[in-house]
C-alpha cells in the first residue's frame, strides 16, 4: 500500500547539521530516508534513533559526485516510500584554498557535489514531489551571498545553489516549492578552537553562536509555510549584516 505518511530525504543527513535535520524531522512526524557517502556507522545510529521515534528508516549509500548516484536515490525513495514530500540538500565538501592553487579537478570536484548533484537530485526526484505537492530545501551557507577567499570554489558553488534554488522555484511551481537556509557558524568545522568560535561571536550582533537546531527550525518553517518559494533564509545571528 502507498505510504501515507510524510516522507523526507536529507542528503548527507548521517553527520553534523544534516544528522540534526535527520533526526528533527522524524520528530516531527516524517519517515526519513538518510543518504550518507562514508558514514556507515553513523548512518545506522541515525537510522536507529529515527526508527525508536516510531517513523520508518531508510538508509541509502551513495557518492553524489556521480551523476548516476541522484537517480539511484530516487528510485530507492520511490521503491521503499511510494512519495516524497521533502528534499533537503545538505551534503556538502567544505575545501579550503587558495584561488589561484585551484585546479581543474578540485574545481569539479567541489562543483559536482555542492552544485551539479543537487540539481540531479531535484530533476530525479521531480515526479514524487509534484504528486506529493512537497518542497526542497538546499543548504547554503554565508559563503553564497559573501566572497569567501580562502574557501573560493565553495562559495562559487553555493552561490551557484542560490540562484539554482530561485530558477528552480520558477520551473517547479506551483506544485514544488523550492526554498534555501543560508547558515551562519552552527558548528565550527573540524580543527577549528575556541579562538575561531571567540571571533565569530564578537562578529555576530546576537553575540553567540548558532546550533544545528537554529537550521532545523528553519527548514521546518519553510516546509510547513505554503506560500514561500525562491526565498533563502540567513540563520546567522545578523552575522551578515557587518
Amino acid at each position: 500500500m502507498p505510504n501515507s505518511r510524510k516522507v523526507a530525504l536529507v542528503t548527507g543527513g548521517a553527520v553534523r547539521v544534516g544528522r540534526v535535520l535527520s533526526l528533527g524531522l522524524a520528530e516531527s512526524g516524517y519517515d526519513v530516508a538518510v543518504h550518507y557517502h562514508s558514514s556507515a556507522g553513523p548512518a545506522r545510529e541515525v537510522g536507529r534513533r529515527v526508527e525508536e521515534l516510531g517513523q520508518q528508516a531508510l538508509l541509502i549509500e551513495g557518492d553524489l559526485g556521480i551523476p548516476e548516484a541522484a537517480e539511484r536515490l530516487a528510485r530507492s525513495v520511490r521503491e521503499r516510500f511510494g512519495r516524497l514530500d521533502l528534499l533537503v540538500n545538505s551534503a556538502a565538501s567544505f575545501e579550503e584554498a587558495d584561488l589561484l592553487d585551484v585546479d581543474a579537478d578540485a574545481w569539479d570536484r567541489v562543483m559536482a557535489l555542492n552544485l551539479r548533484a543537487p540539481f540531479l537530485l531535484v530533476r530525479a526526484s521531480a515526479e514524487l514531489l509534484r504528486v506529493s505537492q512537497g518542497t526542497v530545501v538546499n543548504v547554503l551557507d554565508l559563503g553564497a551571498i559573501e566572497p569567501w577567499t580562502h574557501h573560493p570554489h565553495h562559495a562559487i558553488s553555493k552561490a551557484g545553489l542560490l540562484h539554482l534554488t530561485r530558477i528552480l522555484a520558477r520551473v517547479l511551481a506551483p506544485r514544488v516549492r523550492v526554498n534555501g537556509v543560508a547558515p551562519g557558524s552552527v558548528l565550527l568545522p573540524e580543527g577549528l578552537g575556541a579562538d575561531f568560535a571567540e571571533r565569530e561571536q564578537r562578529r555576530t550582533p546576537l553575540g553567540r553562536m548558532g546550533t544545528p537546531e537554529d537550521v532545523l527550525r528553519a527548514v521546518l518553517f519553510l516546509a510547513g509555510c505554503p506560500f514561500i518559494t525562491g526565498e533563502v533564509i540567513v540563520v546567522d545571528g545578523g552575522r551578515s549584516l557587518a
